[in-house]
Order: C-alpha cells, then sequence, then structure tokens
C-alpha cells in the first residue's frame, strides 16, 4: 500500500469542476461547428501533408435536452514530452467521461510515453488505479516518453497495437512536438482507413501552446505558483540579508511565459524577456550593461542585493548568439559521421575544428565565449538536434561579465558598492507539483471534453476548454483542429511540419505591465510574497488562475465590449 501525506489523502477527495455543458453528462451532449480554418503558416505545404485532416472548423459543445446510448468502445492514453502537473487529472477526466457513456468502456494506457504504442505496454485503467491518482502530481501512473512518431514503421506498429486492444482512439496528452506527433497519427489513420481517432490535450509548462482557441496550456498555473513561491521566499530572503544579488533562471526554453507571469506575481528587481531582446536587437554587452546599471544604481544608495530573472532560452535569443547557434546546429549535425572530429579528445582541439567550419562572424562569436559555455553547447542535442539550452549557464555567464563590467566602473570610481552572488536555476521543482484548484479542474475538463470530442466522431483535434478566467461552470468546451496551429520548421537541417510555438506578445497586457513598473520595481523593492499554492478556503484565493490569463481575457472583454 502506497504511503500517503495528510495532503493526498485529502486531496484525492476533491471533485474537479466542470463546465456546465459538460456537466449535463457525456452523452447529452450538441456539437456545434465553426468555419473551416487555415493554418498559422505555409498552408500549401501543411495542406499537401495532411490531406485527409487538414481545413476542419473549431466545435464547441452545449447540454442537449436528449440523452443518447453510446456502443461500446476501448480508449487508448498517452502521456507524452515533460511532466506538468494535473496529468493525472486529463486521464481521470477521460476515464470518468468514458465510463460514463457506457460502463463496459476500457481506457488502456500507454507506458513510457509514445513509445508504449508502438511496443505494445500497456495496463489496463480500473477504478481503484484512477482513484489512488486523482488531483495528484507527476505523470507516475503510466510514465512519460519523447519517441517522435514519424516513421511509416511506427505508425504501422502503433495500428497493430491498437487491433490487438479493439482500441478506437487514442488521446494524446503533451506540448506543440507531442501533438505534433497527434497530428501526424492522425492523418495516417484516416490515410489508412484504420477507423482509430486521436486527440491531443494541451500540457506544457512553458506555456507556449497557446493561442485564441488555447488560453493556456495545463501545468503552467501550477508550476508558476510554485516558482513564485520560491522565489518570493528568495526576496524575502535577499531583502532580510542586503547582502546578494540573486540571478534566478527559469524554466521555459523557447518562450517566456513562465519568466513574465512570475515576474507579474513577485515583483523582482530585473526581469529579462527573451522575446524583448530579440525585438530589441540587444546584444550581450547591452544585456549585461542595463543589469550593471541596476546593481550599481542600487549599490549607490546602500542596496548590495536584489533579485533578477533569466529565462532560461535567453542565449538563443540574443541575435549574435542565435545565429551562431543555428550555425552551430548545422555544423554539429554534419559532425556525427566526421571521424576526424570524433577522434579529437582535447576540447580546445574540438572547438577548433568546429570553428573552422562555422561561418566567419559565427566563428568569432563562439570563439569569445569563456571555455565553460562553449563546452555546454557542444554537450548531446536534444532530440530535435538543438543544443540543450537548460544545460547552457547562463546566469554565470551574465554574473562573469558583470563582475568585470563592474571593476571598470570601480576603477573610474563609480561604483563604492559590493558584489556577491548566488545562482539558482527553477525547473524541476515545479513539473510534478500537487496541481493547484485551477489545474486540477481544467485537466480534468480537458480529459473528460476529449473523449466527447471522439463521442461525435472527430479526430486530429485538440481538447479546447476556454473562458478559463471565469468560474469553471461558465468555461467552453470544445475543440481545435490541430493543423490550425501548424508551420514548417527546421528540425535535423530538413523543414518538418510542428506546431507553431507562441511567444510572449510584447504588445500583449501582461508584458506592458512588466514595462510599465519594471523602474520602480528596479530600485523600490516592492516585493511581493505569494506564499505556498491554497487549496482549501474561500475561492478568491483557492481558485484563482494566473495574472496573464487574468490580464489577457480583461483585454479580450474590453476589446469585445467596443
Amino acid at each position: 500500500m502506497k504511503e500517503l501525506s495528510s495532503l493526498q489523502i485529502e486531496r484525492l477527495k476533491y471533485q474537479p469542476k466542470l463546465p456546465s455543458s459538460l456537466a449535463g453528462g457525456i452523452n447529452s451532449l450538441k456539437l456545434t461547428e465553426g468555419n473551416k480554418t487555415e493554418c498559422v503558416k505555409d498552408a500549401e505545404q501543411i495542406k499537401k501533408l495532411f490531406e485527409n485532416t487538414y481545413g476542419k472548423p473549431v466545435v464547441t459543445f452545449e447540454t442537449s435536452n436528449t440523452t443518447e446510448s453510446a456502443p461500446e468502445r476501448n480508449i487508448g492514453v498517452i502521456l507524452s514530452g515533460g511532466q506538468a502537473p494535473g496529468g493525472h487529472n486529463v486521464i481521470a477526466g477521460l476515464y470518468d467521461a468514458l465510463k460514463q457513456s457506457n460502463p463496459n468502456n476500457k481506457l488502456f494506457g500507454f507506458l513510457g510515453g509514445p513509445s508504449g504504442v508502438i511496443d505494445g505496454k500497456y495496463i489496463e485503467f480500473s477504478d481503484e488505479l484512477i482513484n489512488a491518482y486523482r488531483n495528484t502530481g507527476g505523470f507516475d501512473i503510466i510514465g512519460s516518453g519523447r519517441t517522435k512518431l514519424e516513421t511509416e514503421e511506427q505508425f504501422e506498429k502503433a495500428l497493430d497495437n491498437c487491433k490487438k486492444l479493439n482500441i478506437s482512439g487514442i488521446v494524446i496528452i503533451g506540448g506543440d512536438d507531442s501533438n505534433t506527433n497527434a497530428a501526424m497519427l492522425a492523418e495516417w489513420f484516416v490515410k489508412n482507413n484504420a477507423n482509430i481517432q486521436v486527440i491531443g490535450c494541451p500540457k506544457t509548462i512553458d506555456g507556449d501552446l497557446k493561442n485564441d482557441q488555447i488560453e493556456i496550456s495545463f501545468g503552467f498555473d501550477t508550476a508558476t505558483k510554485t516558482y513564485a513561491e520560491l522565489i518570493g521566499n528568495i526576496l524575502r530572503d535577499a531583502n532580510s540579508a542586503k547582502k546578494y544579488w540573486h540571478f534566478i533562471k527559469l524554466m521555459g526554453r523557447s518562450a517566456t511565459h513562465v519568466g513574465l507571469e512570475v515576474a507579474l506575481q513577485t515583483q523582482p528587481n530585473i526581469t529579462l524577456i527573451s522575446e524583448e531582446v530579440e525585438a530589441k536587437n540587444m546584444s550581450l554587452k547591452q544585456i549585461v550593461d542595463y543589469m550593471t546599471d541596476i546593481i550599481v544604481k542600487r549599490a549607490n544608495e546602500g542596496k548590495n542585493f536584489g533579485v533578477a530573472l533569466i529565462p532560461e532560452g535567453l542565449i538563443e535569443f540574443i541575435p549574435e548568439m542565435k545565429t551562431m547557434i543555428a550555425n552551430l546546429n548545422d555544423v554539429m549535425s554534419t559532425l556525427e559521421q566526421d571521424a576526424s572530429y570524433n577522434k579529437l579528445t582535447v576540447p580546445a582541439d574540438r572547438f577548433n575544428f568546429i570553428e573552422s567550419r562555422m561561418e566567419k562572424e559565427n566563428a568569432e562569436v563562439f570563439e569569445s565565449l569563456p571555455v565553460l559555455i562553449k563546452a555546454q553547447l557542444l554537450m548531446d542535442r536534444d532530440p530535435h538536434g538543438n543544443v540543450q539550452v537548460s544545460k547552457i549557464e547562463t546566469e554565470k555567464l551574465l554574473i562573469e561579465m558583470i563582475k568585470v563590467r563592474l571593476e571598470e566602473i570601480k576603477a573610474q570610481g563609480e561604483f563604492m558598492g559590493k558584489f556577491s552572488d548566488q545562482c539558482h536555476f527553477f525547473g524541476y521543482e515545479g513539473r510534478c507539483a500537487f496541481p493547484s484548484n485551477f489545474d486540477a479542474d481544467y485537466c480534468y475538463s480537458l480529459g473528460y471534453n476529449a473523449f466527447a470530442l471522439m463521442k461525435f466522431g472527430l479526430t486530429g483535434y485538440l481538447s479546447s476548454v476556454k473562458n478559463l478566467s471565469a468560474p469553471a461552470q461558465e468555461w467552453i468546451a470544445g475543440g481545435v483542429p490541430l493543423t490550425m496551429m501548424m508551420n514548417m520548421e527546421k528540425r535535423h537541417g530538413q523543414f518538418k511540419p510542428v506546431i507553431k510555438k507562441a511567444l510572449v506578445d510584447l504588445n500583449g497586457p501582461a508584458f506592458k505591465i512588466l514595462e510599465e513598473n519594471r523602474q520602480k520595481w528596479a530600485m523600490e523593492d516592492k516585493y511581493i510574497f505569494p506564499g505556498s499554492i491554497q487549496y482549501f478556503g474561500p475561492s478568491n484565493v483557492c481558485d484563482i488562475t494566473t495574472e496573464t490569463l487574468r490580464l489577457e481575457n480583461a483585454a479580450k472583454r474590453t476589446i469585445a465590449a467596443v
């Protein structure tokens, strides 16, 4: 018997809230179709690759006055990619909807991510198993993985294993790459008359899987609240000890949604936004000068302390670094089978060899970097063949450059303070936290809604629940075609269809709040200490969602009212 904490015992009892359109029951739904859709970019190429699933309409659900009986079905579910709080509740919502539709329905969980459906590794869910994981964090109920679904052989194996279990639908719970898998699999199944539907669910704590139909990816709310608690604690410590500058790198490889949201919740002295750095064409030197200026001004007021938030993917958004890394990725993709490179064992020799293959300006940028950063840039690539940005200690690079700049300013007699640094990286701390009430409700609704999409015969869709800053009963349930979010991007040196990442909107209301308050927060220590996630108590404490979502939906309502 698994040991349970007192909190987990109470969380297992929590009954997630559903939108009113779904709360009437899975067999009492009416579907409404909108207009046909187009992808965000590269329409001709995407349409050609997804001939059978392209251009479908957005759909929404309403409660029907009639109740229909449902045939017996078997469904499979996959957890894919990195963990995010609430994944277990997506499965619980899917399971409850499936059993409500027909008690004889079965739900199979493929083990270890997408590889489970290829290798035929699975479990059948039972009431006992599902009930032991309701409202809990993590993906440990069936595990996850990052296997790409893209080859004919993989698709054929997936089909064979689904046939053995009489599975007529698969739900893939994941982020942009995982739901690209879902789109590819859905297209292949339709093309080959497999009669197996594929529905995705939007997961990623990075927050970069969003659009007008997907207001927020699940896990983002819980993760940012978890990070905000930790950073709030550090802010209070900094303000108490008054002797350290804390440089905090935050998870979020391609977008700074996490950093922006946490900044709104805590109001640190410095918040770097990758998208702003790129838009302003800022060099590494300009970033260092900006940060150093704040450190000097605070020191001259007797404040030799502060907190700076640094996005995990910052280095790729600095134009000179982005260009260099893109060139480096291309070079490294050709060196995997290069015997003359692979026999080199001395790091300096490897650096020189790579520089000789790079374009001149990019080679100069690479050559100028500290040895530590060079080595981190050459670590094993990610599944897409790119630099593993999370392993680059950008915060240490900035600290070392700031120290050099401070010495220069000190020599000019313009800096009389002290600079002592502390480094942190918050990433894994937020991925498997107990889901907030919002994520518990949202994830349960996404899973329940995924089965609703299957009931109406849809495939190649992403489960969508909108109007999320309102009470759960007012949420709008439906689905958005996966192809609607796709474009072509370069992966391993080749252009492939992928779901387009949503970056921070520099004209959006969330960033504008940061921009308006940046100078005040830099100097006046307007710190906020949000504390831990609350699960029990008044709704205005326990059921609140992110500042970003609140601001964005308020802006939408204002525009709609004009």
